[in-house]
């Protein structure tokens, strides 16, 4: 039985500090007072009779006990904000919402027919789509701000609490711009001599690019510009002369169009699966599962194969 002094500031304080490593920020986020949020904090402590977080001149951390309570407090705001979102749809008069978080590759390979494929399935359904990086949208998913997310398969420890259904396989690619100097002489070891668009720490592919170049006896290079902006380097890589090393999906119209051009490097130790993640404890709401449909026709389209039944599972 749930102790009923525990009340919902006390779990958003919390999981707000926990977000934040700070119990400075976490108070201006929620317009309180530092000793205000500091006080929540030992009530929810007292009243559970362990210390959740350590505090230190650095910031926050976990204890034991607080990684479990955190798991079941961002599942119980999730929950709520589920409620919420549903209390808010009745009054719609009919008209529901999704919302779908979109890896960089997805939101430009993929999502504009899937989006398409949706309207005719659920003419009735706001379609929201959120891209952004890897640990941004699993961040959001968690936290029930969307519903799904779409994208290339994390880290173990970023996939913890994440409930992934495979869609296909991606790899990364080498592109320039057409009429490239490299392009007449294609080789691994020059491209340090120009500058690299390079994925930042903490995107899904950057182990994997980092890898690949240690396995290929490509030391570190020091000009390169880092970003998971799928817009800016498009735009870049066709003005410049810098080499963009990037998820095949979010080139791939640039690449058939012939403005970007794929380096015949073999990057299939790249490859990765690409997915559909959200929250284990969810029941699919009905909008979900028509989106899943779509998702799975676009699929068969571009003839990626056998994906129906792992979606429709």
């Amino acid at each position: 039985m749930v102790d009923r002094r525990i009340k919902f500031r006390h779990i958003q304080c919390f999981v707000e500090i926990c977000r934040e490593q700070s119990l400075k920020i976490a108070a201006e986020k929620l317009f309180l007072t530092q000793p205000a949020i500091s006080k929540t904090l030992k009530e929810l402590e007292e009243i559970l009779g362990a210390t959740l977080l350590t505090r230190s001149r650095s910031g926050v951390a976990l204890t034991r006990q607080g990684e479990v309570f955190l798991h079941f407090a961002e599942m119980s705001l999730a929950a709520l904000q589920q409620g919420l979102s549903g209390v808010e749809q009745v009054g719609t008069k009919g008209t529901t919402k999704l919302s779908v978080g979109a890896l960089p590759s997805v939101a430009a390979r993929l999502m504009p027919a899937v989006a398409t494929e949706f309207r005719e399935l659920a003419p009735n359904t706001n379609l929201s789509i959120t891209d952004g990086p890897h640990g941004y949208l699993l961040e959001r998913l968690r936290l029930g701000d969307i519903d799904l997310v779409i994208g290339r398969l994390g880290r173990p420890d970023s996939m913890q609490g994440i409930s992934f259904t495979h869609l296909y396989e991606e790899q990364v690619e080498f592109v320039v711009r057409a009429g490239h100097p490299i392009l007449s002489a294609p080789d691994l070891k020059r491209i340090g001599e120009w500058q690299l668009i390079y994925p930042p720490v903490g995107s899904a592919i950057r182990p994997l690019i980092d890898r690949y170049l240690i396995a290929h006896g490509v030391g570190e290079i020091t000009n390169r510009l880092e970003t998971v902006s799928g817009a800016f380097g498009r735009v870049y890589t066709r003005n410049t002369d810098a080499i963009w090393i990037i998820s095949a999906g979010v080139v791939a119209n640039e690449i058939s169009d012939g403005h970007l051009v794929a380096l015949p490097f073999d990057t299939s130790i790249t490859k990765g699966p690409v997915g559909l993640m959200r929250r284990p404890d969810d029941v699919q709401s009905p909008q979900a599962q028509v989106f899943n449909i779509a998702v799975n026709n676009v699929l068969e389209r571009l003839e990626f194969g056998g994906q129906r039944s792992a979606l429709l599972e």
